[in-house]
């Protein structure tokens, strides 16, 4: 297991709720707003390491199948890890994002009981104005956008939740989330989606 790990950067998720996910604020008590959870994420790492390896630049995408509410488990995951990883940072990202690391993402290794693996890919993160992209090849195109709020051109933001991928997220819409990987056939566009800063670290 690592003996430290650090992933700094930003989340972006799309999932198939028909309006914002009640999971950010009922922390997974509440369900999905179609009974069960497809989702999924793109993750830009601007700081971070996995021991020595340096994950600074790298970027990770997963797909989440929930059945039901978040917190009674049962999850199905999978990763993408960027092609540009070398093998100590491969072997980090996995360790990380499949929960083996501990620390934040720990919950994984608890609530998901099928991971599918993780491949390498070319998973591309990009920002054009307020819009997130995240392309991994044919298998995942994203895009997202901030809903705006009642001032032209903000954004409209809930802060200072418990949520466990950070505390303030902004509320956004899918323009673009089409999923074709792992036996999933997805399209989420206009579901709900949301960004979030990220600063998660262990064991």
């Amino acid at each position: 297991m690592l003996d430290s790990w650090r992933v700094k950067g930003e989340l972006i998720l799309n999932c198939n709720c028909t309006i914002f996910c009640p999971c950010v604020v009922s922390l997974g008590r509440h369900p999905p707003t179609e009974g069960h959870c497809q989702a999924w994420i793109g993750v830009r790492i601007d700081e971070g390491h996995a021991g020595k390896a340096d994950l600074g630049g790298l970027n990770v995408a997963m797909l989440l199948d929930i059945p039901g509410l978040m917190a009674r488990g049962n999850w199905t995951a999978a990763a993408f890890i960027d092609e540009r990883a070398g093998k100590p940072q491969f072997d980090g990202l996995l360790e990380i994002f499949s929960g083996k690391a501990k620390g934040t993402t720990g919950l994984f290794n608890i609530l998901v009981g099928n991971f599918l693996g993780a491949e390498r890919a070319p998973v591309e993160f990009s920002t054009d104005g307020a819009k997130r992209r995240l392309n991994v090849g044919r298998k995942i195109v994203g895009e997202i956008e901030p809903i705006e709020g009642a001032a032209p051109g903000s954004e409209v933001k809930v802060v200072n939740t418990q949520y466990w991928m950070g505390p303030d997220v902004t509320i956004a819409r899918a323009n673009k989330g089409r999923v074709r990987a792992f036996g999933r056939v997805w399209d989420f566009e206009g579901r709900s989606a949301e960004i979030c800063n990220i600063d998660w670290k262990g064991p």
